[in-house]
């Protein structure tokens, strides 16, 4: 018996025939130190455990400060505790659309793309941003004791209030990114920098210490690359990565830390976006477990969900049913992982030992590595090696199952579902295995688990 290298980091791309790997809800960990078994190995991605329920329409932004978690849903503002109780802070006077949120520690500031809205921390007041100076904004964020705001519509200024006073703006405190004409999409504050990003490009603003206007453009250029998305803009690890766009139309997905932005979309995934009719509208949250940074673009307008994986550098499709996944909004709190679903008011607890969406079935499922040298073969046994005895006690799970098809044609069409048992609970030594699989020039497998159960898959081996 010897290993079969079924499992890569590949992805999909132009042709099938080059590559028809795929993992769905599975994403990948490398053990290159020192591994055991197979250098890769496959989990399963979080579950969703509901939290909080607000109704019918989806949350338009979550934040997280001290013990509480606040949420804008509707035109409300609320203030959520960890025993999963809400109350209301405050209105808005617009109930849709994404807001923008940021604090200074004493104040948290709303933006709804037309109003600015305050609340005290301290004293616990919430009230509208009334100086007639405000400018209506998009996006918001704290840098060097100010906040500051991207003007809305086709322009690229900026405008940033008094210190430690977001009700308090002036019309002369205002610069507009200098070093190319583009739009300003969004501001972002991130390692003693503000983050100036444009359609097209993006540049950075340092504290000057001037007394009239304290901000100023860092070095003479600009980093040729702009935000193609408004809310695909996040935190990763020490970096900022979203979802980029350049003046020849391509979109990636990059990391950009200091002066550079590095892309981390592959050529594979670069195609997959390129189909998609809108990318604007792509959202994203990044998140950590068991060692891995993890992050995750939604792209609405296309149903599609990835995850990318900081320790493997690899892609995964995240799928709740057959769309997209529920996921849309997130933020920490109390050391968890919370995200608000895009289609309604609910707020979910992202969960590793949760193996369903709130009760609702996830696929697991992936695709191989093509297998073959070109000449015809025999493959007369296959065993592929999970962490067996899982099942549940009782229900569906309690005699927990994996489907296998077969592909001789290099992954254009697979045969028909063959099912075998991963193991009831405690029976350690089920193997899954498929004997007499016959003749081709190349094989291509495709497995998929529906149960409610821990996935590990860690090696695959067969016999001639």
């Amino acid at each position: 018996m010897l290993p079969i290298p079924l499992f890569g980091i590949g992805n999909q791309g132009r042709s099938v025939n080059v590559d028809a790997q795929e993992r769905t809800n599975l994403y990948v960990e490398l053990n290159n130190a020192d591994p055991q078994k197979n250098i890769v190995t496959l989990y399963t991605t979080p579950g969703l455990v509901s939290f909080v329920d607000f109704g019918a329409t989806p949350i338009r932004g979550l934040y997280q400060v001290g013990d509480y978690m606040y949420a804008v849903h509707g035109d409300k503002f609320y203030k959520v505790l960890n025993d999963a109780t809400f109350s209301v802070i405050g209105t808005l006077l617009t109930n849709t659309g994404n807001v923008d949120i940021a604090d200074n520690g004493n104040q948290i500031m709303i933006v709804d793309g037309t109003n600015g809205y305050i609340y005290n921390l301290t004293t616990l007041a919430f009230a509208q941003i009334t100086d007639v100076d405000f400018v209506a904004s998009d996006t918001v964020a704290y840098f060097n004791s100010r906040f500051v705001v991207q003007e809305a519509g086709n322009t690229g200024r900026f405008a940033i209030s008094a210190q430690y006073d977001g009700l308090t703006w002036d019309a002369l405190d205002f610069a507009t990114a200098e070093a190319s004409p583009d739009r300003l999409v969004r501001v972002y504050a991130d390692s003693g920098l503000l983050q100036l990003f444009g359609d097209k490009t993006n540049e950075p603003w340092g504290d000057n210490g001037a007394v009239d206007f304290p901000f100023s453009r860092i070095g003479s250029g600009a980093i040729e690359w702009g935000l193609a998305a408004r809310w695909s803009l996040c935190k990763f690890i020490d970096s900022l990565i979203f979802l980029r766009t350049n003046r020849l139309g391509q979109v990636q997905v990059c990391v950009q830390a200091g002066g550079a932005a590095q892309a981390i979309s592959t050529p594979e995934m670069d195609v997959e976006f390129g189909t998609y009719s809108v990318t604007s509208d792509a959202t994203a949250f990044t998140y950590m477990h068991s060692g891995h940074a993890f992050y995750q673009i939604n792209f609405p307008s296309a149903n599609k969900s990835w995850l990318f994986d900081g320790q493997s550098k690899s892609w995964s499709k995240l799928q709740s049913g057959t769309g997209r996944h529920r996921g849309d909004k997130y933020t920490q709190y109390l050391g968890r992982n919370f995200v608000s679903d895009y289609e309604n008011g609910k707020i979910y607890r992202l969960d590793i030992n949760e193996y369903t969406d709130d009760g609702a079935m996830i696929i697991r499922e992936f695709i191989s590595r093509h297998v073959g040298q070109g000449d015809w073969s025999t493959l007369s046994m296959l065993w592929l090696e999970f962490e067996e005895g899982v099942g549940l006690e009782t229900g569906q799970g309690s005699d927990p199952q994996v489907i296998m098809r077969v592909s001789k044609d290099g992954g254009k069409t697979y045969g028909l579902e063959q099912w075998r048992s991963i193991g009831k609970i405690g029976k350690f030594n089920t193997r899954a295995v498929w004997n007499r699989l016959g003749r081709a020039r190349e094989w291509t497998f495709k497995f998929r688990v529906t149960d409610p159960i821990k996935v590990v898959i860690t090696q695959a081996w067969g016999t001639k």
